[in-house]
């Protein structure tokens, strides 16, 4: 998703232009960031600009994306694939999506919304669930593919999620990106007995831990934070899309919400100074 002065740029118009088109043809369509925004798909916009340019005319280039169908995939395409459980289409949207975009523009603009789009917030629903799964498996397909660390580091991730949580699919997400980076990543739950939990940060030695999900409390958090700091002095600890709550004189570095975001931040503390990750809270 992009913002208004990005699309604009793109199609070579001014804001209150692309605005007037919108009300009069109802074309492009944006969406509303929390913030109340306007954000608009990507795709949408590549296909409108390539049209204008043969029609030099923006009702005839609207016209002519109507006439030639939905273009680019996008996230809203993708979610209404599942939301009609078409795992084939699912398939055939993220395989063309791939030929546009990098597989990690692909996981953060067009398949993570999409499952973001079927969330209910009274509980999971059975559309919910198939893209859930399908965005899982999708990942781990792809993950598997991953290639061999080419760094030093390992980046351990305290994955507080359970099946069907939609912080779920962004973990997978963060340590599909991490891995493509060619940092070792593994995960492990809170819940491990603490010295078992030793045993297993002595083996891996990692440079710097993740807390994900929201599932844990503070004292679980805490009681991790203490345990890999007791143990490896010098690993930075981190938290993901919110896991731990926001308190004075926190010791743990934030990466922010999306999986791109993340990766680079990380990336960023691992290479600096101090100061860099002291920026990041």
């Amino acid at each position: 998703m992009i913002r208004t002065n990005a699309a604009a740029s793109i199609l070579g118009v001014s804001t209150n232009t692309l605005r007037s088109w919108e009300r009069r043809y109802g074309f492009p369509h944006p969406r509303r960031s929390e913030g109340g925004h306007r954000q608009y798909e990507l795709g949408e916009i590549e296909t409108l600009r390539q049209t204008l340019a043969e029609t030099h005319n923006i009702s005839s280039a609207i016209a002519l994306v109507q006439e030639r169908g939905a273009g680019p995939a996008s996230s809203s395409r993708l979610a209404t694939a599942y939301a009609h459980f078409d795992e084939p289409e699912s398939n055939r949207l993220l395989e063309e999506s791939l030929a546009l975009r990098s597989l990690e523009r692909t996981v953060e603009e067009v398949l993570l919304p999409a499952v973001a789009e079927r969330a209910d917030l009274a509980g999971p629903t059975a559309d919910y669930e198939f893209a859930w799964r399908h965005a899982s498996d999708w990942l781990a397909a792809f993950g598997r593919l991953a290639p061999a660390p080419s760094r030093p580091e390992t980046v351990l991730l305290f994955d507080a999620t359970v099946p069907c949580d939609l912080d779920a699919v962004h973990v997978r997400g963060l340590s599909l990106l991490l891995r493509r980076v060619g940092l070792r990543s593994l995960s492990l739950t809170p819940s491990i007995e603490r010295s078992r939990l030793g045993r297993a940060l002595r083996a891996l030695d990692p440079d710097a831990v993740v807390v994900c999900g929201r599932r844990s409390s503070l004292d679980t958090v805490g009681r991790l934070v203490y345990t890999v700091r007791s143990m490896r002095s010098g690993a930075l600890v981190f938290d993901y899309r919110g896991a731990v709550a926001e308190t004075r004189g926190s010791v743990i570095s934030r990466l922010g919400d999306s999986p791109i975001e993340a990766r680079d931040r990380l990336l960023r503390a691992l290479d600096g100074s101090p100061a860099t990750v002291a920026s990041l809270r």
